[in-house]
């Protein structure tokens, strides 16, 4: 019901960016023309200028350096490794520590900059973190991971550098990468958010530019999978429509935010439902010698952050981050923003780490955001509300130095409701969906050697809801969802990792998953190989049967075909929707800073929910799939009856940050398809056939003693427009509404989607601190790419609809 609105909000969130931006700038010169002719100046002009333009200090030049510290444990088993010798490489002196009994290292007086660090262990394979980036306002600390050798001692030799963008999970071999935090503060219009910085990789697309929600291999939105600490979460999304996988602003910020996995396919057995992607965040430690903040100040919000340890010399510490939108924010104070509304966000996160001797590691985290908008039209009223909140609790315990378990105890709740009352034409539509979700999951990781792992755990999941919908219309009411309850998901996984030998290395499993409500159940086998043909160049096969959840709306859909018959619930007995995914790649490490990749895909989909045929009140029924699902309520009744396939090929060619620049080309040549219920194959709402990316980066070091960065970035995006379903238009005019050709339905692809993206960023590092200006413009052209067509029944026309246009991101950090 809300697709057109929630597009509508989004827009006017971004315009009102653009007017915010533009206002600023007005107020500062007004500001600075009052200081010019009197000393006073107003409580406004201030709090602008707070936000927006921070004094530097002019402090006399001096060669800055900072700490670099962390801990080196085992990939597999996480033990951590004694005397592993860690040096930065390039330094005069050269700097280096080794690792005491609990793996710590620390290095000091390294100078500010790019440096290159090398980790070298007795037994293990040798890692180099290259252009690790060295502020004086942070420490930096890192946490490197060490795979054990298969070679006897007389046999190890030097490798050349592991590949950067390798995912964290040893047990991942095909359509998985890391990406860092630099990484999504770096690429051109991400704002630091990890979903639009996915949009770069290959086989990611994008529907809406006013929101981060992400098209994976032509698979619908909802197939996403988000994960925190280890465990499922609601999507963590601002804005986030009930089944939506994204919104208009993350609510994860870059101050929390540790290295995490992405994944596009085949994933490893520990991940469940999920059908397309997954993102696997992770949350940082904060710093447990030194108390150190950060201030942002930018169109997204205000935020503030603080980690330190709760007293010296232990080794507990705390990390919290809170912002606010900076709209809202205006407008409290009392600036006008344009516009019929102000779109107002919040949200907060914390981990609490509490190390032990005995008893494992223990950690507490949360992560929670507000957002609503009211929006005041001529015939009414809305009002949205959208509420996420999950907190947990972790402990990792060591039950030797090769095994260890890992239990994690969750409780979410997620709030999603909106209202549109428009009484002059006697309409109103009215959704509230509150789910509170307790989670526990424990995982049990063993490795026998050298060889062999085995990973193995379970996850119950106890789902509460209170679902409701109804629509107005002529004083006719249809209840869409109106249950109140509690059901369970069940899961358990197995998974082996074994290295056959250098060159080969396979891992196999399975995943099962079990939904209470009607006994529905999927048994889905993994699998694994990767074949290093040579130290440089591998070859990956990966195989996967997954399958993913339907909004809990889905299930409880009421129907009635008229007024005069009670209402059914025909979805309850819908199967698991599944996904079987087929992965064919190969890697080759051109040099030690240059890769391509190339992988082909085939994905069949199966027990689909699909509308059902004869007797339905609209000829739209027959075509539906849920595979063209993004967002909202689908009442209409489903069978499980309906197949899909989506079948590709990606290329990668990467050059990784070294010597001050990057470049990255992804191309993905890819079809989406579906069969209904009248047995033709239609292309999905996904179907854009192609994408190109290409990314540009490099830095300049700056200052007397170049101690500073001058960034410039830039993304061009090239895909196949959105699809959209033929409009008849002498039908339409005789009507006076649209009337589409629902046999040919996504048969039009709109246009060709083109857009470039820009990031300047600089940062100034400072005795005691580092600050950061930055710029992202989105759509720096301003190009108008078509988002969809309707017919105007003022016009009798069909007319287009466009996606956002320039949008400027200002944004301002200081580290100390």
């Amino acid at each position: 019901m809300r697709n057109s609105s929630l597009r509508n909000y989004l827009l006017r969130i971004h315009q009102s960016y653009a007017r915010g931006w533009a206002m600023s700038v007005k107020l500062y010169d007004e500001q600075q023309r009052e200081q010019k002719t009197t000393p006073k100046i107003k409580h406004k002009a201030v709090a602008l200028s707070i936000v927006f333009l921070f004094p530097v200090s002019l402090l006399w030049a001096q060669a800055l350096t900072q700490t670099i510290r962390g801990t080196v444990i085992d990939q597999e088993s996480q033990i951590p490794l004694t005397g592993a010798n860690v040096v930065v490489l390039h330094t005069e002196p050269v700097l280096g520590s080794s690792t005491d009994a609990e793996g710590r290292f620390r290095i000091e007086n390294v100078p500010v900059g790019r440096r290159h660090v090398q980790i070298t262990s007795i037994g293990y394979q040798e890692a180099l973190i290259s252009e690790l980036e060295v502020g004086s306002g942070k420490e930096v600390v890192l946490t490197v991971r060490l795979t054990e050798s298969l070679l006897s001692m007389e046999e190890i030799v030097i490798t050349a550098e592991p590949e950067k963008g390798k995912p964290n999970n040893d047990m991942a071999f095909v359509s998985a990468r890391s990406f860092t935090v630099e990484e999504t503060k770096r690429y051109a219009a991400s704002v630091n958010d990890p979903a639009r910085m996915a949009l770069s990789f290959a086989g990611v697309a994008s529907t809406d530019d006013g929101t981060n929600e992400i098209v994976i291999r032509g698979n619908s939105p909802r197939g996403i999978l988000w994960k925190v600490e280890g465990i499922e979460v609601p999507n963590p999304n601002h804005f986030g429509d009930e089944g939506a996988s994204g919104g208009a602003v993350s609510m994860l910020s870059v101050n929390m935010l540790d290295n995490s996995d992405f994944y596009t396919g085949a994933f490893p057995a520990e991940y469940g439902n999920a059908a397309s992607g997954v993102f696997d965040i992770r949350l940082r430690k904060g710093n447990n010698e030194k108390r150190e903040y950060a201030f942002q100040a930018g169109f997204l919000g205000l935020d503030f952050a603080a980690e330190g340890p709760f007293r010296q010399d232990a080794s507990a510490s705390y990390l919290v981050n809170y912002r606010y939108s900076t709209l809202a924010i205006l407008n409290e104070i009392g600036v006008s923003i344009d516009g019929d509304a102000v779109p107002d966000f919040q949200d907060l996160a914390f981990k609490v780490m509490i190390p032990s001797q005995k008893a494992g590691i223990f950690s507490v985290w949360g992560l929670g955001g507000l957002s609503r908008e009211n929006v005041r039209e001529d015939l009414g009223q809305e009002v949205f509300r959208y509420r996420m909140g999950v907190g947990g609790l972790s402990h990792t315990y060591f039950l030797s130095d090769k095994t260890y378990l890992e239990s994690i105890l969750s409780v979410s709740n997620s709030l999603n409701s909106f209202q549109d009352d428009e009484p002059e034409i006697r309409y109103g539509y009215h959704q509230k969906f509150d789910k509170t979700d307790l989670r526990g999951t424990v995982l049990l990781n063993h490795k026998f050697n050298a060889k062999h792992t085995l990973r193995t755990g379970l996850i119950i999941s106890h789902l509460q809801f209170d679902l409701f919908s109804a629509s107005t219309r002529l004083d006719t009411t249809t209840i869409e969802v109106d249950n109140e309850g509690s059901t369970q998901l069940l899961q358990s996984f197995v998974q082996w990792k074994y290295r056959l030998n250098e060159k080969v290395t396979f891992h196999t499993g399975a995943h099962h998953m079990y939904f209470a409500l009607n006994q529905a159940q999927s048994l889905e086998p993994r699998l694994g190989v990767q074949w290093m043909i040579t130290p440089t160049q591998s070859f990956n096969i990966g195989f996967g049967m997954h399958s993913r959840l339907d909004p809990l709306t889905t299930y409880f859909a009421k129907f009635r075909l008229n007024p005069e018959v009670a209402y059914s619930q025909p979805n309850k007995q819908l199967d698991l929707p599944k996904a079987r995914h087929f992965v064919l790649g190969y890697d080759q490490l051109l040099r030690q800073d240059l890769h391509w990749k190339i992988e082909a895909y085939y994905q069949y989909l199966h027990d689909i929910p699909i509308g059902i045929q004869g007797g339905m009140p609209f000829p739209w029924y027959p075509t539906y799939s849920m595979l063209n699902y993004e967002e909202g309520v689908v009442n209409i009744p489903l069978v499980s009856e309906g197949t899909g396939r989506n079948y590709g090929v990606e290329l990668t060619l990467e050059k990784f940050f070294t010597n001050q620049y990057y470049y990255m080309l992804t191309t993905s040549l890819y079809q989406s398809k579906y069969t209904p219920l009248d047995g033709k194959e239609y292309n999905t709402r996904f179907n854009g056939n192609y994408i190109v990316n290409l990314l540009l980066g490099k830095e300049f070091s700056m200052g007397k003693n170049k101690d500073n960065l001058l960034g410039i970035n830039t993304r061009t995006l090239l895909a196949g427009g959105n699809r959209d379903t033929p409009l008849d238009l002498a039908a339409s005019q005789r009507e006076g509404w649209g009337i589409y050709r629902w046999d040919q339905r996504y048969s039009d692809r709109i246009g060709t989607y083109f857009r470039t993206d820009l990031r300047i960023s600089y940062r100034r590092n400072k005795p005691r601190y580092s600050s950061i200006l930055s710029l992202d413009i989105q759509n720096v052209t301003g190009r108008q790419n078509l988002y969809s067509r309707y017919f105007d029944s003022v016009t009798q026309k069909v007319e287009n609809s466009y996606q956002l246009g320039l949008i400027p991101v200002l944004n301002y950090r200081l580290e100390f």
